[in-house]
């Protein structure tokens, strides 16, 4: 068979001229020949695999410059390339999804007080942060209180004062009163001042690029929990004595456990788990997560910093959060299991369990 034209190339590849005209200008999928008279395109039919991966990749949304890359590699380099890719589309829907029902939530409360009147709970709680046995000083910043829990991981030569920074930033929706449909505005606001206030302490180290911090945060509204999330603190939730983890690490490591490069088993000990992809800083992705919990009479929530979730087994935590009822003990105890396992770094614990309040 010979050298097909244009037209017929896109027919057969299910690709339009123009995207091929387009393709062909970025190098993308150069015809296998141009008639220096007329000047068409003009392809091999050898061609059609590498224009059909194209126009497949393309539906699944892949930027050209991937799609570029993907068709360098040999066949197991491109699978695991387009797998990787699906498991960051499918982490970001995962992140609008929670967003969608965020925006769901508190728009059907628009008119309501954050406080309701059915089914009274309040919550109890207890913040502690210690330095550990290892680092000269402490970078964390652990808050609790009747409404606002926030764990702040800082880094860099600012550390301590940037996460003291951040948790002061959000320190106000204490006492503001805040109407349910204006929760998602407000909480975006408190996150773009902690941005701010963060740069301000970045700007001024010695090396502000190295100058940031995490920010995990939970506003109790009265009868639900809204988190913000930017970094590599977590937070975990016991519920019925099981406990799960409801952030998601915005670090190097666990995007590539999400895109399938590395396992969960992998990823405790790969070098570099500790870089952050996400956090508050110059130059930083600050984008953060949120969503709302529902909360139940029972229900206990942990924030902790790193210093905790990287040393001591989530079974081992669970065992302590379901054996120890004053949120102050368990707080104590947890950093206590942080430094009998070497306290390599600084470590914060906030505890917080639901409660029914007495009518």
């Amino acid at each position: 068979m010979g050298l097909l034209t244009i037209g017929t190339f896109a027919k057969a590849s299910r690709l339009s001229p123009k995207a091929l005209r387009l393709y062909d200008e970025l190098g993308l999928l150069t015809p296998a020949r141009v008639d220096p008279v007329s000047g068409y395109r003009l392809y091999a039919p050898e061609q059609l695999d590498q224009a059909r991966l194209v126009a497949w990749l393309r539906r699944l949304g892949m930027p050209l410059a991937r799609i570029q890359h993907v068709c360098t590699l040999e066949s197991a380099a491109a699978t695991q390339e387009i797998r990787a890719f699906w498991a960051q589309v499918e982490a970001d829907t995962a992140v609008r999804r929670d967003l969608a029902s965020f925006l769901i939530d508190h728009l059907s409360q628009k008119d309501s007080v954050m406080f309701p009147t059915t089914k009274p709970l309040g919550i109890r709680y207890a913040a502690l942060s210690d330095t550990g046995l290892v680092r000269e000083s402490n970078q964390d910043t652990a808050y609790a209180g009747s409404r606002l829990l926030a764990v702040a991981d800082g880094y860099g030569s600012s550390g301590a004062p940037a996460s003291a920074a951040a948790v002061d930033a959000l320190k106000r929706l204490e006492t503001d009163s805040i109407p349910a449909g204006d929760l998602l505005n407000v909480l975006d606001d408190a996150i773009e001042q902690a941005k701010q206030a963060v740069n301000g302490i970045a700007g001024a180290a010695s090396s502000p690029e190295e100058a940031g911090t995490t920010l995990t945060a939970m506003l109790w509204t009265g009868s639900q929990l809204a988190l913000v999330h930017i970094g590599d603190s977590r937070v975990y939730l016991l519920r019925d004595e099981e406990l799960f983890q409801i952030t998601n690490d915005h670090t190097i490591v666990q995007s590539m456990v999400d895109e399938g490069r590395l396992t969960p088993e992998e990823a405790i000990s790969h070098p570099q788990r500790a870089l952050l992809i996400r956090a508050l800083g110059q130059g930083a992705d600050a984008t953060h997560d949120m969503r709302l919990h529902d909360a139940k009479p029972g229900d206990r929530y942990l924030l902790c910093s790193d210093g905790l979730s990287t040393v001591v087994q989530t079974e081992e935590v669970r065992r302590v959060l379901s054996g120890i009822r004053e949120p102050e003990q368990a707080v104590r105890e947890l950093i206590a299991r942080a430094n009998d396992s070497g306290g390599p770094d600084n470590v914060s614990c906030v505890v917080a369990d639901v409660m029914e309040l007495q009518q």
